[in-house]
C-alpha cells in the first residue's frame, strides 16, 4: 500500500480556529492497483502543541484500515508541516 496523493483538497471555512476542515480524493496504490477514494480529514492543535488528525473515508477500502489509517496521517502531517495544505 502507498499513497500516492491527495487530489483537489478544498479547506472548509469553520469559526473555530484551532481546527482546520479538509475533503479531497485520496489516490492511492493498494495491491497493485490505484484505488480513488473521497477523504475527509481534520487537524487540530492541541493545548499541547500536537497535532490529532481524524480521517473519515467516503467508501470502504479492500486494504485493513489501521496501516492505511497511520500512512495517511502521516502523509497528512508532512503536507502540513511543508504548508501544502490550502489555507
Amino acid at each position: 500500500m502507498k499513497i500516492i496523493d491527495i487530489k483537489d483538497i478544498v479547506r472548509k471555512d469553520v469559526p473555530i480556529y484551532y481546527k482546520r476542515f479538509y475533503k479531497g480524493i485520496l489516490a492511492a496504490e493498494i495491491m497493485d492497483k490505484i484505488q480513488e477514494v473521497p477523504v475527509e480529514f481534520i487537524i487540530e492543535h492541541k493545548p499541547t502543541g500536537d497535532l490529532d488528525i481524524k480521517i473519515t473515508l467516503g467508501e470502504t477500502v479492500d486494504y485493513p484500515l489501521a496501516p492505511l489509517l497511520k500512512e495517511l496521517r502521516n502523509y497528512i502531517a508532512d503536507l502540513d508541516e511543508t504548508r501544502k495544505l490550502p489555507l
